[in-house]
């Protein structure tokens, strides 16, 4: 296999284990910002995968991520919060982590080999066409990512690959390639680290432009959140009651009346005659609650 970025030696790593441990923990510190800085050159393609992925979302599709190890923890992350954060559905959300629950317990590196798995964990899960896969795998190699890209893109698919090393086969007939370009790791090869913190950084982006792209987020706020605990309904009260300006006992009492949908509570302090209207308003808006508001506003 050729050398790639992620598995060269850092040219500050030399001694590493005969530092004193700040000294050692500033060259950690280092290189994760260094890895973080390699987003910057992501932004248009991440860009490129979140319309994409909202655009699947918004007419029913499905949105799945796929990849091993550290690299498919990072994935997992991402889908797991997609429905709390910005209420997508969990069945529009699909992870594929190679050795799938076993891998929870021990992270154990064969999966990650093993073609046949992948195909048959995108079979499994009915990707189709009307479906997007994002794919990641740090080097841009992994057997796993590649062949569940490939089996995703055969069965009609939309296909994102996410690497760390540029020319890497898994963005060879991608429909977006996001290039997370990081230098060599501190502690040569262990991508859990800079790569896997670009690797998130680009996740949470992409996500959030996703939620953007959808109409669940408003001035900051997380607008179709699922206030499922103690802390979510608090924060739900707060974000009518800053986007309304409206009292925080009127904010409970109408996300009460929307049945908890904060979406919904915000049209009706905005001037909705009842919930049906709210809900009219938000569907001919096509869930962007911008729109919703501009419309019950009239």
């Amino acid at each position: 296999m050729p050398a790639v970025k992620t598995e060269e030696r850092h040219d500050n790593a030399k001694g590493l284990d005969t530092m004193d441990p700040a000294t050692a923990l500033r060259v950690l510190a280092s290189g994760q910002q260094a890895a973080a800085k390699a987003v910057d050159g992501a932004i248009e393609s991440i860009a490129a995968a979140a319309a994409i992925a909202a655009s699947v979302l918004s007419e029913g599709g499905r949105l799945a991520y796929a990849g091993a190890g550290s690299s498919g923890l990072m994935a997992m992350a991402d889908a797991l919060e997609l429905p709390g954060t910005y209420g997508i559905s969990q069945e529009q959300t699909v992870i594929l982590l190679a050795g799938g629950a076993a891998s929870l317990g021990d992270l154990a590196g064969g999966y990650e080999d093993d073609t046949e798995l992948a195909r048959a964990d995108i079979r499994k899960a009915g990707i189709q066409t009307g479906d997007c896969l994002i794919s990641v795998s740090a080097s841009g190699s992994t057997p796993y990512a590649l062949a569940a890209a490939d089996e995703a893109r055969k069965r009609g698919a939309k296909v994102i690959g996410m690497a760390n090393n540029a020319g890497a086969t898994l963005f060879e007939n991608a429909d977006v390639a996001i290039l997370l370009q990081t230098p060599p790791e501190v502690v040569s090869g262990s991508t859990r680290m800079g790569a896997g913190t670009a690797q998130k950084i680009a996740f949470n982006m992409f996500s959030t432009l996703v939620g953007i792209h959808l109409g669940h987020v408003l001035d900051g706020h997380m607008v179709n959140l699922r206030a499922d605990n103690i802390k979510l309904r608090g924060r739900a009260i707060r974000i009518v009651s800053d986007i309304t300006g409206v009292g925080a006992d009127e904010a409970e009492r109408l996300i009460g009346a929307a049945s908890g949908s904060v979406k919904l509570a915000i049209l009706l302090a905005f001037g909705a005659k009842d919930l049906a209207a709210a809900e009219a308003a938000l569907d001919k808006a096509n869930q962007n609650l911008r729109r919703a508001i501009a419309i019950v506003s009239a």
